[in-house]
């Protein structure tokens, strides 16, 4: 299985943005990285009127969007796939970024910032590292918002050791 790592934080503390500065450096570093965004409520890729949305409100089951650029599927579901359900659909990748899921048994990238609250949300095992505007006391790497590249170096060490170990759920 790809390996997966879990950003999390209360919402507004940042990891959406600090995931917009990492994702370009993972890239560089020739790490071809997936994301995964958790969502409770109902969504749409699709613009009204459009066919593909035509089509899924007379009953499609499922609606496709391709370009030579791009590719989306919207299924229906009974209910809400697991993340190892998403994960193995996703393809070929090298690793998967995602927010949200934080209590799935995944390891955990914690974003942390002064105004928010302090409190860990990964069981003991699953915190590989944090980001932080302030100095933590964890016995994880911890990294400045800035240190782009001590984050990213983190990650692809997690990668390889997932690729000797098979991947998957295991803490590290």
């Amino acid at each position: 299985m790809i390996p997966v790592v879990l950003v999390v934080g209360p919402s507004g503390v940042g990891k959406t943005t600090f995931l917009e500065k990492l994702l370009p450096r993972l890239k560089e570093r020739g790490l071809r990285a997936a994301y995964l965004k958790h969502f409770h409520g109902d969504f749409s890729l699709d613009q009204p009127g459009k066919d593909t949305w035509r089509l899924a409100r007379a009953g499609a089951d499922a609606v496709a969007l391709s370009t030579p650029q791009k590719f989306a599927l919207i299924r229906r579901l009974e209910g809400e796939l697991s993340l190892e359900e998403i994960v193995e659909g996703l393809g070929d990748y090298d690793l998967v970024l995602a927010e949200g899921y934080k209590g799935a048994p995944y390891p955990k990238l914690q974003v942390f910032r002064r105004g928010f609250p302090a409190k860990l949300l990964a069981p003991p095992g699953y915190l590989i590292g944090a980001v932080a505007d302030s100095p933590l006391d964890l016995d994880v790497p911890t990294f400045a918002f800035t240190d782009i590249e001590g984050v990213a170096g983190l990650l692809l060490d997690y990668c390889r050791q997932c690729r000797g170990k098979g991947a998957g759920k295991e803490t590290v």
